[in-house]
């Protein structure tokens, strides 16, 4: 007698399978597997595959700070301390880190909002960045950017009126916003950004898709990606303020990610937290609820692995602040190493410090070498005919645009894939390069975009980009 399965597809939860999550999705999968094919000696046009799907930085070349790497060394073994090979500054560092930790050992739990030092440092670093008090209370450490993300979602859930709790989300959008709003049965509410002007914010477009949404679900926040993910335009302050103002009116939560503060290119552009606009704004906009996201695994530090980020939440009800909380400490602690690297993030090294000058160094050669990618990718996309790439004001990404000939995008749907798609499955089993289908991040219907970072090292972007143009230049002649 067979055994029948308590859980099928059409008995589990029916929100996790309407999740989708571009980034590690089937061309990945793909990609991961063509890269064993290589190992196992199969014959391809090419020798190895180029991610340029995520913006994980350490994968494809970025060294690690320096500093950063010491001190998590001593505090994962503090025999270390005595050895005269680390400078003072980090080791007094790994000192007052494992100070704040219960034995003495970064083995041990944290608070679940991490910290307290640590914390307090965050507090600092906003104060200093912003010129307005933060208070330490208000900030919780987490999993990178991720958890504090989805942690704030959880907190909107709620049925009003019998209608759902909508979330405005910039399109094209980081797909984490329409896997967790997916997750937790809630409203996407889409609203276009103007490429036309590079990847701009409209009012009257926030305007358009609120009043739509009010007929099917009840819109309670609004996210803004700032620098932009995966569209990469920093907001000007004008723009901040427009946003804060549309939020007021509306009466929404605001939702910050600002975990790109650090990647900035343009000469011309500058980045503003929407906490120290909205305080400057004074009342009632000083008011607003938000909650603004950090992490490590952007910037110039580019610590993927290790899972360090922290949120600041502004303007809660007091009782609603009590109740958020108490879910926070039913979290398990956020890991420990990526509190650490968040802490030399956060506490910055000073002029006389020992590692100052390396650490400086490290850093600017870093931030200095992206915003040299940042150009190569603007002009390498421009250059190839049926294609167009805004200037990469920040983040770690381009979103060119594609004008792809009817026969190839009557090819995709005789696959039934979209047409982005089929684009980016060619380009990865002709060339060995792995970017991500504008698909799985939203578009304006008709148009066809894929998301590369510009992280590859910079001969290793050179190489990716001239296959590219090669095999641009042989899709559009096959498919003319």
């Amino acid at each position: 007698m067979s055994c029948s399965k308590r859980l099928t597809l059409k008995s589990m939860n029916p929100y996790i399978k309407a999740m989708e999550y571009a980034v590690r999705g089937p061309l990945v999968i793909r990609a991961a597997e063509i890269e064993k094919e290589l190992k196992e000696g199969k014959k391809k046009p090419f020798d190895r595959v180029i991610r340029a799907n995520i913006g994980d930085c350490q994968a494809v070349g970025q060294i690690p700070i320096t500093f950063i790497r010491q001190v998590l060394a001593l505090v994962l073994y503090p025999d270390l301390l005595c050895n005269t090979n680390f400078p003072e500054d980090a080791k007094e560092r790994a000192k007052t880190i494992l100070k704040g930790c219960a034995g003495s050992s970064i083995g041990s739990y944290t608070d679940s909002s991490g910290i307290e030092i640590i914390r307090k440092h965050c507090a600092e670093y906003i104060k200093n960045r912003d010129g307005i008090p933060a208070d330490w209370q208000n900030i919780i450490l987490g999993e990178g950017a991720s958890s504090g993300i989805k942690t704030v979602l959880k907190l909107l859930i709620n049925e009003i009126d019998g209608k759902r709790t909508g979330v405005m989300v910039p399109i094209p959008q980081y797909p984490l916003y329409s896997a967790s709003i997916s997750e937790f049965n809630m409203h996407l509410i889409g609203y276009y950004l103007d490429e036309a002007t590079n990847w701009s914010l409209n009012i009257s477009e926030l305007e358009r898709a609120v009043n739509e949404a009010k007929k099917c679900c009840k819109p309670r926040a609004i996210v803004v990606i700032n620098p932009g993910n995966p569209t990469s335009q920093v907001l000007t302050r004008k723009n901040i303020e427009e946003i804060v103002r549309f939020a007021h009116k509306e009466n929404l939560f605001l939702l910050a990610d600002e975990v790109y503060q650090h990647n900035i290119y343009d000469p011309n552009s500058n980045f503003f937290s929407f906490k120290k606009v909205i305080m400057e704004m004074g009342p009632p906009y000083n008011q607003r609820e938000l909650a603004s996201f950090m992490s490590c695994s952007k910037g110039f530090m580019g610590e993927c692995g290790f899972r360090g980020g922290y949120f600041e939440i502004v303007n809660l009800d007091p009782d609603v602040r009590t109740m958020f909380m108490k879910s926070v400490l039913a979290l398990p602690s956020p890991n420990t190493p990526g509190q650490v690297v968040l802490d030399c993030v956060v506490n910055p090294l000073k002029k006389d410090d020992p590692s100052y000058e390396l650490y400086e160094k490290e850093r600017n050669f870093i931030l200095e070498s992206l915003k040299e990618r940042a150009e190569m990718v603007y002009k390498a996309f421009n250059s190839c005919e049926g294609m167009s790439c805004n200037v990469v004001q920040g983040s770690m990404y381009a979103f060119p645009q594609i004008k792809l000939p009817p026969k190839a995008i009557e090819k995709a749907k005789s696959l039934n894939q979209c047409p982005s798609v089929f684009y980016c499955f060619q380009l990865l089993e002709q060339t060995g390069v792995c970017v991500v289908p504008g698909a799985g991040f939203g578009q304006v219907e008709g148009t066809y975009h894929f998301r590369t970072t510009i992280l590859p090292q910079p001969e290793e972007l050179k190489h990716m980009l001239n296959i590219f143009k090669t095999f641009h230049e042989n899709f559009l002649a096959e498919y003319k």
